[in-house]
């Protein structure tokens, strides 16, 4: 029986196990590369995505355009270099199907984002931040989220760095991935525990407000 918290203890976060990614890092910096991606991931039962952004940190500048597009299967994940690339045909037409399942958190910020580099519909996205409520789970962040979940804590330490450099480094591929990736476990885990029933909620009477996703 597994015992989820409709709000997890931010404090609580730094006791836990940190989560790595042990699958496939493939970063695509082509056109040509972004439509063999997309052929794969469209042939996958699910996939987890998210975004970065490089972060502007001077006043009275506006927001970036998205750097990054990742994309995750069970044991692989797909860098898309937007910023290198542009938003291809190809990405277009994984981000607007409506065949595969796919999962995001707080997805509709993100593709709001997207369009910015190229128009387009998005196809049909499953919103954990909304799915996690039919179990009675009121937080929002994706730290907190996988942390109610599975007891282990992702970290954030990359989110600010630069992601347009001309490379991207091992930690902050690292940290991409996995923001995609669990993606993808959560929503196989949820959709377990919808089937088995087999959890119950453990209602905390005292929760804070810090519960921004990110």
């Amino acid at each position: 029986m597994k015992i989820l918290k409709n709000k997890f203890d931010k404090g609580a976060l730094n006791e836990l196990p940190v989560v790595h990614f042990e699958g496939r890092i493939i970063t695509v910096i082509s056109a040509e590369e972004a439509a063999r991606a997309v052929d794969y991931l469209l042939r996958q039962p699910v996939l987890g995505f998210d975004t970065e952004t490089k972060p502007s940190f001077q006043k009275g500048r506006g927001m970036n355009k998205v750097a990054l597009l990742q994309v995750s299967t069970h044991d692989t994940c797909f860098l898309f270099r937007l910023n290198r690339i542009g938003m291809p045909d190809s990405v277009v037409r994984l981000l607007s199907d409506n065949n595969v399942v796919k999962v995001g958190l707080s997805w509709q910020d993100d593709l709001s984002q997207l369009k910015r580099r190229r128009a387009f519909t998005p196809g049909t996205f499953i919103e954990l931040q909304k799915f996690v409520k039919e179990f009675g789970i009121d937080d929002m962040s994706l730290q907190k989220l996988y942390a109610n979940i599975f007891g282990q804590k992702i970290s954030k330490s990359q989110r600010l760095t630069n992601w347009e450099a001309d490379s991207l480094n091992e930690k902050q591929q690292a940290y991409a991935a996995i923001d995609a990736w669990a993606c993808v476990r959560m929503y196989d885990e949820l959709m377990r525990l919808k089937v088995t029933g087999d959890y119950v909620v453990d209602r905390v009477d005292e929760v804070d407000d810090e519960d921004l996703a990110c």
